[in-house]
């Protein structure tokens, strides 16, 4: 049924967007019709699927760097009150920086290849996973905090036994974000500087004027987002079911 649904949706996106250009008379390099844009789309499939596997690289290696690095800074905020004191509202003032404006900095620092868009996709997701992983770990029941002190359980299995698994489904919240975020980062890199990429694809098509080569390289980057995001979103779900069975598990425990 959700199938027939997001069938229905795209349907009718596709409709509007006929209609549009239909009402508007726009001429095709200002907005092509969808058939021109499959058409181009077809032409050109070896050369946006080459484009395609290079973002989704960028994009791969950005969103497991960033969501590593997330997780580890949330486990050290909520294991130390003084990183927490000190490191959390740091983090709060660097989002006041635009991460899009550091854009040509990394590419001058990291060159134009593929590490200045991972630091970019790492960037901009790192934030939302820290936040996310670090709110569920220091929402913990503290009657539960103060069990697991009373019958003699040091920190760290506090940590990994406790605050882990309770802080699992928001972790999965913010792997949910990162996967949106991510593609988001890596065009914005290739948009800035680079040879490879849907991002580039899509500048050197508007440079030619074959816009219906840059509406179709644009909803390939579409369909990979949306790809992502249901491969994070099952990753995610397994996250929050583990950490429901962890805690029907562990429940017998503190009886």
């Amino acid at each position: 049924m959700r199938a027939l649904y997001g069938l229905a949706a795209l349907l009718l996106g596709l409709l509007g967007w006929q209609m549009l250009v239909w009402l508007t008379g726009a001429p095709h390099f200002i907005l092509p019709s969808p058939l021109r844009v499959a058409k181009a789309g077809f032409a050109s499939r070896a050369l946006i699927l080459e484009h395609s596997l290079v973002t989704a690289t960028e994009v791969i290696l950005g969103l497991l760097l960033g969501t590593a690095l997330g997780a580890l800074t949330a486990i050290h905020l909520a294991s130390s009150q003084w990183a927490q004191r000190l490191l959390l509202p740091i983090l709060v003032v660097t989002q006041a920086v635009p991460v899009f404006a550091l854009a040509p900095i990394l590419t001058l620092w990291f060159g134009y290849g593929m590490a200045s868009k991972i630091v970019m996709a790492v960037l901009i997701i790192y934030f939302p996973v820290t936040s996310a992983f670090h709110d569920g770990l220091t929402r913990v029941d503290s009657g539960l905090l103060d069990l697991a002190r009373t019958m003699g359980a040091s920190r760290w299995q506090v940590m990994r036994r406790i605050r882990i698994p309770h802080a699992l489904p928001s972790l999965a919240t913010g792997l949910r974000l990162a996967a949106v975020y991510a593609p988001i980062g890596a065009v914005i890199g290739e948009w800035v500087g680079a040879s490879r990429g849907l991002g580039y694809l899509m500048l050197l098509a508007n440079g030619r004027v074959k816009i219906d080569l840059m509406f179709a390289s644009l909803i390939a980057l579409a369909l990979l987002t949306v790809a992502l995001h249901k491969l994070v979103a099952i990753l995610a779900d397994q996250l929050t079911s583990y950490a429901s069975g962890q805690g029907t598990h562990q429940a017998p425990q503190h009886r």
